[in-house]
């Protein structure tokens, strides 16, 4: 698996991970067994392009409310992420102490593009930041505890109370991450590449 990853990230010659759209057809590591590692579109595919509805991220409240079984869950693998703190519109780097790598919590899906190529899409599931970071964005994604990966990953029919599990879980690693504002020489993707 971690062959695989310093592959995508060579071959990705030091772009971050990105959402994929109809100008930008970069896939991105994704850890859907414990054992797997495949390359997915961020974002879902509707109709044949990128849905027109903000898919890239999931709210973990809503996903805890779902009355049927949960989508099919997967895991990206980073090490670290940005967000831009608004109303300032400074990107921000959020990382782990010794820069861990970390896993973010995803749900997946099906998507097929015009030209009938299929994919395995997802969404990065996102919660409520905790204190420490809330004053530069209001949510962060769901981390997943290395401890809780198997279950994340494996548990069959799992409804929305194996959502709960995972924000507590996630809790200790989330206290813990660090945010700063991106350095100048950091690569920040412009805005006509993010969607």
């Amino acid at each position: 698996m971690l062959d695989g990853l310093r592959a995508w990230a060579k071959d990705s010659a030091g772009e971050i991970l990105r959402p994929t759209g109809k100008n930008l057809r970069n896939l991105n590591p994704l850890i859907t067994d414990p054992s797997t590692l495949k390359f997915a579109w961020w974002g879902y595919l509707v109709g044949g392009a990128p849905a027109s509805f903000a898919s890239i991220n999931t709210r973990s409240e809503r996903l805890a409310g779902t009355k049927g079984a949960l989508p099919q869950r997967a895991i990206v693998p980073v090490s670290y992420w940005r967000e831009m703190a608004k109303p300032s519109r400074v990107w921000h780097r959020f990382d782990a102490p010794d820069d861990a790598l970390l896993g973010l919590a995803a749900v997946t899906r099906p998507g097929r593009t015009a030209d009938g190529v299929d994919y395995t899409c997802y969404s990065i599931v996102m919660q409520p930041a905790p204190g420490h970071l809330a004053h530069i964005h209001d949510r962060i994604p769901l981390l997943i505890n290395p401890g809780f990966a198997e279950e994340w990953l494996t548990v069959p029919n799992a409804r929305g109370a194996l959502i709960d599990a995972a924000v507590s879980a996630s809790a200790p690693i989330a206290e813990r991450i660090r945010v700063a504002p991106a350095e100048d020489g950091e690569q920040i993707p412009p805005p006509d590449r993010l969607f």
